[in-house]
């Protein structure tokens, strides 16, 4: 069976990617201290507990009814489409601001998906922070988990609690015959649009601004029963 998938998610600005580097331990995803930085799906393989499994690190979930604001409404396609398809579901909230209206839409949504929700309450960066963390019991997604993804604090506890969810240990896919295929070129040609046609989905966020995709972004593909990561 294929490896389990984690998707991150939450509203922007509440460390999810800061997280998910955490978690498969290396810069994968861009961070910076402003919303919106993770447009599109980003994956990356980590393991806990001798437990492989797929992290999908996710652009921050606003809810936005302007027709202007295109890009925002594709991060939010883009997470919806990584809470469908994950095993489990770590939702990050920011124990340092508390709840906020977007953060109990969030929770709404991932009522109504039927997934394991792991409730995670990032920037609990010192023992005096404790105490922010009972607030969230009020999204009523179970017991929060608090943690410092920044400073690496608790990331045990939260894995430990996330792999509880996994299904059953089963035979992992076999990667040895993947070819890897890179889609690169100037910024505004049209990349993003290929990478969507050949999956025959909307993978990656297209418009006509430049530099709409920030980050690689790796996707398993396969074709006349040969695999591709495109």
């Amino acid at each position: 069976m294929a490896k389990p998938l984690v998707a991150v998610v939450g509203r922007p600005n509440v460390g999810k990617s800061t997280l998910f580097n955490a978690i498969v331990n290396k810069r994968i995803s861009i961070v910076e201290d402003i919303p919106g930085v993770t447009r599109d799906r980003i994956y990356f393989d980590a393991e806990w507990l001798n437990r492989e499994f797929t992290m999908i690190d996710t652009g921050g979930i606003e809810f936005i009814t302007d027709n202007s604001h295109v890009i925002p409404k594709m991060m939010r396609l883009q997470a919806e489409l990584a809470i469908e398809e994950a095993d489990v579901i770590l939702f990050v909230v920011d124990g340092k601001q508390g709840i906020v209206p977007a953060d109990e839409e969030v929770a709404n949504i991932l009522r109504a998906s039927g997934k394991p929700v792991v409730l995670v309450v990032n920037k609990i960066d010192s023992v005096n922070q404790e105490p922010n963390i009972y607030e969230f019991y009020n999204l009523g997604l179970g017991d929060p988990i608090g943690i410092s993804a920044k400073n690496l604090m608790n990331l045990g506890d939260l894995l430990d609690d996330t792999v509880k969810h996994f299904p059953p240990v089963g035979t992992n896919v076999d990667d040895e015959d993947t070819i890897h295929v890179a889609v690169i070129g100037r910024p505004n040609v049209g990349k993003s649009s290929l990478t969507n046609a050949l999956l025959g989905q909307d993978r990656v966020i297209v418009s006509d601004v430049a530099g709409t995709t920030r980050d690689s972004i790796d996707t398993y593909w396969t074709q006349k029963k040969k695999k591709f990561v495109l």
